[in-house]
């Protein structure tokens, strides 16, 4: 049930809404003064608030508190209660964000009902923030294959623990879904799931988008961590996180508490936090660019998510996933998937894995002259190539072509992927493939490379 704090100076007022409240099933805690009711918000985030607007010997008032808590903690619902109750003070109370005013002596049904009114008014913002942020996508993960079946054994024995996952795997085999996963069927699943996208946040604001702001200009703006207050912080890529920033990380995971930019008070939070990588993090470690201790924090449970290569055999279901999916969501024609295209796909290199099928997939239905079977002669064009071979894996459109040209093609080709890797972060992207930003901009003007990252991982390429 909810957690409520209740806020009075009187101990019998306090004890007495308590117990009436335990009675409804509501877990309470207890606060006589303002610095107790903000030691208790810092140690953890009630549902609801019952505030006393006087407090005898506090260093704040009602209002005041109340102020702090909308700055704050602004999704949690706040009940003025007062024994001195008046037009004046209600209507002060109400612009400052509380939820209702009830004047003391209370009538207890009249209580409850405000109160029950209000846990609602939370619940459904909470799930509205959810869908603001993404946590609606399916988490549902599909396959046969022994190399799957191992993988969803794994993720389901960690789920119901609060233990730290590391989840290791090329790009693009789904471990961000796989993290979800573990999300879905935890004892948080309620709660929010906040990924932080390291490879593609600036350096010099990964702090900031961390650990959130305080300005007199703009009030209180809350970072990731805070965000992910109750739930499950991802940090994706974690190895391209900013040297300076892993040691502050690290505190954050001892202690489970900071300080924003700019501020003074420690924000409390509970959180568990998962990570993936496609780097090898020890020889990171041993080059310098990751902290060993924070390697052994977040590598508590290490979970390899296969590739593609590992899982051919769910290529055709997830193929056929996929089509739907698109039919569904997309409104394409739906078509057939044949075997001996099923077996084309099985045998084409997918350096891009789970994604890159995914996109040849919506390419071949956006694509699609009709609505017939899906041929194996559909597939090459959109970027995947058959396995075996050298000369078969180079393609005919590559063995056609001089070699300043091929040359050429490879060169935009994996440019436009690293800029993709990054979110079109052209310093980023610069500092990977061991270039200056300056020569980078040269050598993408050189091969004809304009535009950004667009939301299918592509790059607008042309000349």
């Amino acid at each position: 049930m909810s957690d409520i704090l209740i806020v009075d100076d009187e101990r019998d007022i306090r004890e007495l809404i308590s117990d009436i409240l335990k009675d409804e099933g509501f877990e309470t805690r207890l606060a006589a003064n303002s610095d107790e009711a903000i030691g208790a918000l810092n140690e953890r985030e009630p549902s609801l608030m019952i505030l006393d607007i006087w407090l005898k010997d506090s260093r704040m008032d009602g209002i005041d508190i109340l102020k702090q808590v909308k700055r704050n903690n602004p999704d949690v619902p706040v009940i003025i209660i007062s024994g001195h109750g008046n037009i004046e003070i209600a209507v002060a109370a109400i612009r400052q964000g509380a939820y209702d005013f009830i004047e003391k002596p209370f009538n207890i049904d009249q209580l409850m009902v405000v109160i029950n009114r209000a846990t609602e008014t939370s619940r459904l913002r909470r799930e509205n923030s959810t869908l603001r942020r993404g946590e609606g996508r399916s988490t549902e993960m599909l396959g046969q294959s022994v190399a799957f079946k191992r993988l969803r054994d794994g993720l389901d024995k960690v789920a119901k623990s609060n233990g730290r996952v590391m989840l290791s795997g090329e790009p693009g085999t789904g471990k961000e879904l796989a993290a979800r996963y573990i999300h879905a069927h935890s004892p948080r699943a309620q709660a929010p799931f906040v990924t932080v996208p390291c490879a593609t946040i600036e350096p010099e604001r990964m702090e900031e988008v961390l650990f959130g702001r305080e300005s007199p200009e703009r009030g209180v703006e809350p970072g990731l961590l805070e965000q992910a207050h109750g739930g499950i912080i991802y940090f994706d890529e974690v190895g391209d996180m900013p040297l300076g920033t892993q040691p502050k990380i690290l505190r954050v995971l001892t202690e489970q508490q900071f300080i924003r930019a700019g501020g003074t008070d420690r924000v409390r939070v509970d959180l568990r936090v998962l990570s993936s990588t496609n780097r090898d993090l020890p020889t990171e470690i041993a080059a310098g660019r990751f902290r060993q201790e924070l390697y052994d924090r977040l590598n508590v449970v290490p979970i390899a998510v296969p590739s593609l290569a590992d899982r051919r055999e769910d290529i055709g279901h997830l193929a056929r996933h996929f089509i739907e999916h698109f039919h569904q969501h997309q409104g394409l024609t739906p078509r057939d998937l044949p075997e001996e295209t099923v077996a084309a796909l099985q045998s084409m290199r997918w350096p891009g894995n789970i994604r890159q099928l995914r996109n040849v997939i919506e390419r071949v239905l956006i694509l699609a002259e009709g609505p017939g079977a899906i041929q194996p002669a559909e597939l090459e064009p959109q970027g995947a190539t058959p396995e075996n071979g050298d000369a078969l894996s180079l393609g005919p459109q590559i063995t056609s072509m001089a070699l300043r040209e091929a040359r050429e093609l490879f060169e935009r080709e994996y440019l436009v992927a690293q800029i993709n890797r990054f979110g079109g972060n052209i310093s980023r992207t610069a500092q990977f493939v061991g270039m200056e930003r300056s020569a980078l901009h040269r050598k993408l003007k050189s091969l004809g490379v304009v535009g950004g990252a667009r939301s299918d991982d592509e790059m607008v390429v042309g000349k």
